[in-house]
Parts: C-alpha cells; structure tokens; sequence
C-alpha cells in the first residue's frame, strides 16, 4: 500500500487514513453493552457528577448504584430490549444515570431538547413511539400537550411540586429520587446485547425539514469511549454547559468521561456568570463549549480575568462549528495559558471525526485537526464521483468505528447516505491538506448552523409557505460572530400585500424554536430557481453578501 505517511494519503486507493495510534475496541461478536462496557473501565476517580447550582454530588459508586436501581425499577416497569425511552430534561447529574440505566437493558434512549416546541417534540414521539418519558416538573406540560391524549408513562426527574398526577396527555409513573434509593424486589433475567444493536437515538434536521432520528449503536458509543481515551486520558475536571440531549454532548458528559474517571460540574444551562462561577468554585481543567460561548468569552474578557479566578483551565474544547483565526488567536492572548482544541463531527458520526491533540496543531488555524483514531476518509467530487488526493476540495466521505446504523424507520435516506461498503457521505466539501489536517470549506447540505444547533431551511419556508399573503420563500444562513449563522428569508409577498419584516418573524416565532427564528426578511420580485424548480441558494448568498 503506497501510504504517504505525512498526510495519511495512499495513492492506490485514493483514501486518508488516521496518522492517530488506533484505538483498542472489544470484539465485535462480543454481547457487550456501553453501559457494562464504562462501569468496567479502572479509573481512581471519585466523584462522578456535582450539581454546580445545588452543590449535590453523586460519587462514582452512588452513580453505579443509581443506574443498577433505576434499570430494575425500569424493568419492572415493563421496559425490555429495543423499546424507546424519551428524556425531555435540561442538564442534570441525574441525566446520565437515566441513559446509562436504559442503555443498560438493551432499550433505547431518545433525547429531547427541552427548547423544543410541543411540535417539534410531538413529531419525535409519533417517529420513535417511547415506551415510558423522564422529564422535569418545569417541562412536563409541553410534554403532555406534545403527547396529546395517549397517557404516555412519565417519571419525573424532580421533586413533584403540585403536578397532577394524572396530567392530559401523560400518566405520572414515578419518581427518579425514590426509584434511585429502592431496593431491588426481584432479580432479572438480562437480556443478551449486541454492540451493533442501537443504543441511542439522536434527532438530527434533515435538509427536507422533516427530523430524522440517528441510530447510535453500543459500539458507536464504546468506540467514543476510547477516542476520548486516546485525547485526553483519566481523572480531569470540565464543566458541562452545553445541553445533554445533543450529541456532542451526550456522547461526552453522559458516556464517555464516566469511563475515564471525570469529574463534571454539570449546568442547567449555559449562563457565562454561572459558567465562570463553577470555573471559580470547582476549578475544572477543560471546558467544552460551541463558539457563540468562546466568542462570548473573548469579548468579556478583560472583565472575566479581573472579576473571576480562571486559572484552573488549560484546555477548551470546541466543536459545533469552526472558529476563526482571528477569535482564536484573540482567545489565547487573553487566556494565554489555555490551548483551544477543535474538532468536526456529525450526529451520524457519533459526534468527533476529525480532532486536535496537542497545542501544537491548535496552530493550524482554520483547520478541525487530524482524522480520529481508526478514521478513514475520502474527498470525492461531488460532480463527477471521482475520487480527489491532497489538498483538493470535494465532498468528504467517511467510514469508522462511530459511524451510525442509519436513520431510524428511513431505509431510503439510510440508503442515501451511506453506501454498500459503509462509506458516510457528510454533505460537507472538505479538503485533507498535506499534513493530514481536516479543513472545512462549506456545506452541500443546505443545513443553517446557529449557536451549534442545526435548521433546515425547508422547515422554515413550509411554514412562510403557509402564510396567506405569502407567494414564495427562501431562507438562507447569514453570518453572525456571536451565534455562526442565522436563518433570513426572501420572500415574495402576494400582489397587494404589504406584509412587513416584522409581522412575517412573528409568524414564524410563534411556531418554532428560538434558534430557529428568522433574524432578517428581503424582499423580492421572485425567487431564483433552476429549470426543475431547485432554489438557487447560492445565488440568493451572493445577493445577502452584497448586501451586508
């Protein structure tokens, strides 16, 4: 094999493989399931989990006992192999030891964005069918207006403050406090769990607008494991702000860094004085964090160094979107003794593809780093099909241990996406410079990037579609420095409307999540498309461009 030991490139088959040491993974005929698989991994931590607002703590042992009760009280339940459980919860301590007991039995586990509208979270439901729901006392309405009138099974994850028990559309089953402090009645037989069986399901926005749910296997989540094993080793401390029910985070803070020892000082949600409050308090050595919250924190930070102690931190890792040169190197003149470390990743990657190591290639700006350990990759020509070598752009396609079953009850877009010989096409045009280094030039996908979440823009314009004194609609991404992009819509309105900017994001606020708001509406005479009727978005970028 003529392997360029430099980029990783080989000559004869046109792939780019890992220049990382490969990762140790069990065999895969081997029943084994990620939960088995972390509480097995030696580590000398001690304490797992602490609530950075309350102060409670879960010990790595009280964890464990935790996640053995509750899969009990789940099995009791009637939970068995391959039933959905959803959890509808902002970050918690006690959000790990849910996913890790449902994962634990061979079922399913789905996670909800709490900002989720009642839609949005109606559509997951109809899609993945759960069994049972965790989720807070705060939430339970939307759930139960999402659920309608089929009494889906609730336990709730708090402390019940006059919830009624039988609200409409949910059936209150119990509690997650006493199911963690009830002793077994009775022992069960354990179902056999293979690694290839699915162990999460993740809902990731689909160009036609329509959300797909990603199948993460065990061995998806194991191979995660020993990534993160491989970068950054045992027994440190981070602090978790970004939400739980998102892959990157998920794949970190409810798995991975459980097997490795971590202490996680975990946030509800982000707010950078709480943030930079538990920096203080707990003294982390690593944040993970989207960019919004890294430019947050460059813009602040003359009055973050003087007010708070940060000094604990020597690493950031951020992922999400790409930073530019310039917020980094402006990051690092204000914190000079913290390294930001990059990545690239997808929900169907199972979160990180492409990551940085060492502060040393934190210096090639611009890029996502290296291939991950057992990573292998191709840049294709999104034209022709043919296969590109170093340095040339085409789409990226990808193949590894992370990469996803496919999507849940969607064999077409399944079949789509990834190809007979297991190769994942991201949408993304990438190129694979001579060092083996990932960079990303821009998206095939028509996916907008905002505060790292994901918007499709046919979602957006179904619903400007739908508006009476609306003829045609496009929405595209803006550039924010704070959020990545945006969605903005050209519309044309119908012949004696006066429809204003703002009337029209009202509309669409109404029905969809924060980040999915438009931010910004141009008006025109008509929409570009080409003969089949496809909106010729570059063109309208172009026009934003000018414009800005």
């Amino acid at each position: 094999m003529a392997l360029d030991r430099k980029s990783g490139f080989c000559e004869s088959n046109s792939i780019f493989y890992s220049k990382r040491d490969p990762m140790v993974l069990p065999p895969p005929n081997q029943h084994l399931d990620v939960t088995t698989f972390i509480s097995s991994q030696p580590h000398r931590g001690k304490t797992a989990l602490v609530d950075a607002v309350t102060g409670r703590c879960l010990s790595f042992s009280e964890l464990w006992l935790g996640v053995k009760r509750v899969a009990a009280c789940l099995y009791s339940l009637g939970v068995r192999k391959r039933d959905v459980v959803i959890i509808l919860s902002p970050n918690s301590i006690l959000y790990p030891v849910v996913s890790l007991a449902v994962m634990s039995l061979g079922a399913v586990i789905t996670t909800a964005n709490p900002i989720s509208t009642s839609g949005e979270i109606a559509n997951q439901l109809h899609d993945s069918l759960p069994v049972l729901a965790f989720t807070t006392c705060q939430l339970v309405s939307k759930l139960a207006a999402a659920a309608s009138a089929s009494k889906l099974p609730v336990v709730l994850m708090d402390e019940n403050n006059g919830v009624e028990a039988q609200a409409e559309g949910v059936k209150i089953v119990g509690s997650l406090e006493l199911m963690m402090e009830s002793e077994p009645s009775e022992s069960r037989a354990k179902q056999r769990v293979n690694q290839d069986d699915t162990a999460a399901l993740l809902y990731s926005s689909g160009t036609t607008g329509k959300s797909k749910g990603v199948m993460i296997t065990h061995r998806n989540l194991i191979a995660l494991v020993q990534t993160y094993r491989l970068r950054f080793g045992l027994e440190q401390r981070t602090v978790c702000t970004i939400p739980m029910c998102h892959v990157f985070s998920f794949g970190g803070f409810a798995t991975s860094l459980i097997a490795l020892g971590w202490t996680t000082m975990v946030l509800p949600k982000f707010e950078m004085s709480k943030l930079l409050s538990a920096v203080e308090a707990h003294r982390p050595t690593h944040l993970t964090l989207v960019p919004p919250m890294v430019v947050a924190m460059v813009n602040g930070a003359k009055e973050i160094n003087s007010k708070y102690d940060v000094s604990s931190l020597h690493t950031v890792v951020a992922g999400g979107a790409p930073l530019s040169r310039e917020v980094i190197e402006k990051f690092v003149k204000n914190y000079p003794n913290v390294k930001v470390l990059q990545g690239y990743g997808l929900t169907e990657t199972t979160a990180i593809v492409a990551t940085m190591f060492t502060k040393e290639e934190t210096e090639r700006y611009g890029s996502s780093g290296l291939l991950s350990p057992n990573v292998e990759a191709k840049i294709v020509d999104p034209e022709t099909g043919r296969l590109l070598g170093v340095d040339q752009t085409g789409e990226l396609w990808l193949r590894s241990p992370t990469v996803m079953k496919g999507y849940y009850k969607n064999e077409e877009a399944s079949a789509e996406t990834i190809d007979s010989e297991g190769w994942l096409k991201t949408g993304d045009l990438c190129y694979i410079d001579s060092e083996g280094f990932v960079f990303v030039v821009d998206r095939l996908k028509e996916l907008i990037k905002c505060n790292g979440y994901q918007v499709a823009p046919a979602e957006l314009e179904a619903l400007l579609l739908a508006h009476p004194e609306i003829d045609d609609a496009a929405v595209i991404p803006i550039p924010d420095e704070k959020a990545g992009q945006y969605p903005m819509a050209y519309i044309v309105r119908k012949a004696g409307s006066n429809l204003s900017e703002s009337e029209i994001m009202g509309f669409v606020a109404k029905q969809v999540s924060r980040y999915k708001k438009i931010r910004k509406v141009v008006f025109l005479g008509s929409i570009p498309k080409n003969p089949s009727g496809k909106i010729l978005r570059r063109e309208l970028k172009k026009l934003t461009t000018s414009k800005l």
